[in-house]
């Protein structure tokens, strides 16, 4: 969330920087001053009614063909905005101006962008005219004459120049024009126009990568089209469909998906579904804000207030959702694979566990990078759709291979697909997870103990390391924030604990706890007074706060709070799984959850796309309000949940059954048709019964725990910073 702290910073001089103290003695003559260019884009073509080529060419470069093309194309604008040419007015007046309201931080003026790429006029030489959208920079701090504060704010504004024109030849008019008209020295080193802000409408022929895709997608949905006729239609007994029909048909996988297990099952932690599905839509919610901070608002100043409430945090601290996954991890691989090892004498079958992770997600991942790459900038348009957030595409194209093999977070730059660092870390724990399995499996407490040495040996270096390096998560300017997030041994603390708390339980599987209501009391004062710490501690700190922190205390604030809040979770967990859980429990279990955390991937890969495409296609600027965000919020939500079960219908689940059916079943063959959670009461005596831990209902019937295990690192998946 560090975009907000920075635009905090930003508009922080609206509130005592010198500029604007010497702004406010001399309002009256900046105001006349700010007035008279409100209607600049008019006194721009007037101006230009005798254009020279030298006019749009800059200086020390020879004159070239594309520039008198432009020049040819400009004159004719220019010279003939009138009832007759009526493009010429549109692209005049699809304009923007300077933004009214910019001492309340409204620094865009969009212009009207459909109007200006539209134009498509046939001139007399027989070419096509096209209009070319661009954003400008407004050089602010020159027109009123302060550099100090006003520097800083950049307004912008939409232009449409001919398609003919390139950035350069637009920077050369529009440099020469406000050099004229102020009557200053122009600064020769700001860019007005950058051409990755302009857009024509003229498209890209589809590559081959782009054709591909298409045709991957659209041999899946006749997949799951035919499969679902078939199953609909003709087929009348369901136990009867084909198995390869059933991977396919959307009415089967529908079925499990949106099945509901209202029967008590002690070998279901019930609790899980709603602790995932509220970590996911925490982060959904802090990434929305996220978004909200880069778009055109009309009020950026008052972020700067409201960045110093207390509801901030909840959006700046949703970082812990991430924490939450990786305790929710580390938990399920200790309980099932221990669960694993002990019915089958201490075999775990590591490389065939390894494979059926890597099948399970990466298909779904693989087919998010090449629509990420190829299909989302055909989707969408808009003045600010592109490279302006999250897609940034040039990314994928030169990273997507680090993305495929889990370990992007450490050897690319820029990582491809901006949550995908996630899925690094948890793949990376995983393969590493055998270790600690092995190790508390064979030396019990000993081999705890050696884990929880490790995790107190991740957090010590975590410790020197920000203090060494004077790093700082609240100070965003300074290097080391990407390290700090995105790498395995600096946030391995949460998974680590998981690990620790699952092997806990399976020490004491079948055992019921009797406490009384004074330790019930304390158990649950302690975990929120964890909760509240780690999410409020640093509120007193910020680039917008009075208090500053050293390097030394933030360093022990974000060491011990990644340990701290997988700590606080413990308590949940264990208290809902004892009976002492109450509404917290009623809430977190309720069989309401299960479809969205049997969705909880897939809506993890897809709700950036979401909000991306509806964001960066916006043609106005947007109030900011957290009432605002909240209404972006729902609406961007609601058609990520869509988009993920059409994905989860037409990749996830297919794949996933296809892969089910043709790596090999690794459960012993007289239990070939009992779930993993039926096997203990099929062999064992009622009074030696133990509790095993598997998710609910999901669209693939299970092989093995191992495979139960990888379907919850699948189901765990969706979080982010």
């Amino acid at each position: 969330m560090g975009s907000v702290l920075i635009v905090c910073l930003l508009f922080g001089i609206v509130g005592g920087s010198p500029g604007i103290a010497e702004f406010d003695k001399n309002n009256s003559n900046v105001y006349h001053r700010l007035d008279r260019f409100r209607n600049w884009p008019r006194e721009f073509f007037a101006y230009y009614q005798n254009v020279t080529v030298d006019d749009l060419v800059p200086e020390n470069r020879l004159v070239a063909t594309k520039d008198l093309q432009c020049y040819e194309e400009f004159s004719q604008l220019v010279a003939g905005p009138s009832l007759e040419n009526l493009w010429a007015l549109k692209m005049i007046d699809s304009w923007g101006s300077i933004p009214s309201g910019i001492l309340m931080g409204h620094l865009m003026d969009l212009g009207h962008y459909d109007e200006c790429i539209r134009i498509n006029q046939v001139l007399d030489s027989g070419h096509n005219l096209l209009g070319k959208y661009c954003l400008a920079q407004l050089p602010l701090h020159q027109w009123l004459g302060y550099s100090e504060a006003l520097s800083l704010i950049l307004p912008q504004t939409g232009v449409c120049f001919p398609a003919s024109c390139s950035s350069e030849n637009m920077d050369a008019l529009l440099g020469g024009f406000f050099q004229q008209i102020l009557g200053i020295e122009f600064d020769k080193n700001l860019t007005l126009i950058k051409e990755g802000t302009c857009k024509t409408s003229k498209k890209e022929s589809l590559d081959g990568l782009t054709i591909f895709t298409i045709v991957l997608l659209s041999t899946f949905g006749a997949a799951v089209a035919i499969s679902t006729v078939y199953d609909y239609f003709l087929c009348e007994d369901q136990t009867k469909l084909p198995a390869i029909l059933k991977v396919f048909s959307a009415r089967a996988n529908s079925r499990s998906l949106f099945r509901l297990n209202t029967k008590p099952n002690p070998n279901v932690i019930e609790c899980l579904n709603g602790i995932r599905c509220l970590s996911l839509i925490w982060v959904c919610f802090g990434h929305e804000y996220r978004l909200m901070f880069m778009s055109p608002l009309l009020n950026y100043v008052d972020l700067y207030s409201w960045a110093k409430e207390p509801f901030m945090m909840f959006i700046n601290q949703g970082v812990f959702a991430v924490d939450t996954f990786f305790f929710l991890s580390g938990l399920l691989v200790a309980l099932l694979s221990l669960r694993t090892m002990e019915r089958s004498k201490g075999k775990l079958h590591v490389p065939l566990m390894y494979l059926h992770r890597f099948l399970r997600v990466t298909p779904m991942l693989a087919v998010a990078i090449i629509v990420y790459m190829k299909l989302l900038p055909l989707v969408g348009d808009g003045p600010l759709y592109g490279k302006w957030n999250f897609d940034n595409y040039d990314s994928c194209e030169k990273n997507w291979f680090w993305t495929l093999l889990y370990i992007q977070n450490y050897a690319a730059d820029e990582e491809c697909l901006a949550h995908a660092w996630y899925l690094a870390i948890d793949m990376q724990l995983y393969i590493l997870s055998p270790i600690f399995i092995f190790a508390v499996y064979k030396w019990g407490k000993k081999g705890a103990a050696g884990v929880f040495g490790l995790l107190l040996g991740l957090a010590g270096f975590l410790f020197g390391y920000m203090a060494i390096n004077e790093y700082s998560l609240l100070n965003l300017t300074v290097e080391g924030s990407e390290e700090i997030s995105h790498h395995t041994h600096n946030r391995a603390s949460g998974w680590l604990v998981g690990f620790l708390f699952g092997y806990f339980l399976h020490t004491i599987r079948g055992k019921s706890f009797k406490l009384n209501r004074v330790t019930v009391w304390i158990g649950w004062i302690t975990s929120l007074a964890l909760f509240f710490t780690v999410i409020f501690a640093m509120y007193p700190y910020g680039l917008v706060k009075k208090k500053t922190i050293g390097v030394i205390s933030e360093a022990f604030y974000v060491s011990l709070s990644r340990i701290a809040w997988p700590l606080g979770l413990s308590w949940v967990v264990f208290a809902c799984m004892q009976g002492y859980g109450g509404l917290a429990n009623s809430i977190l279990s309720s069989s309401l959850w299960q479809p969205l955390s049997k969705l909880s991937f897939s809506v993890y890969i897809w709700h950036l796309f979401i909000q991306n495409l509806n964001l960066g296609r916006t043609r106005v600027n947007i109030y900011f309000s957290d009432y605002d965000v909240m209404l972006h919020f729902w609406q961007d939500f609601g058609f990520s949940l869509l988009l993920a079960y059409v994905m989860y219908i037409l990749i996830e689940a297919p794949c996933g059954g296809l892969e089910s059916m043709l790596l090999p079943n690794r459960r012993p063959p007289d239990t070939q048709n009992i779930t993993p959670a039926e096997v203990p009461a099929a062999k064992e005596p009622e009074s030696q019964r133990t509790q095993t831990y598997t998710t609910p209902d999901t669209p693939l019937s299970p092989t093995s725990d191992e495979t139960n295990i990888l379907r919850f690192f699948r189901n765990n998946a969706p979080v982010l910073k």
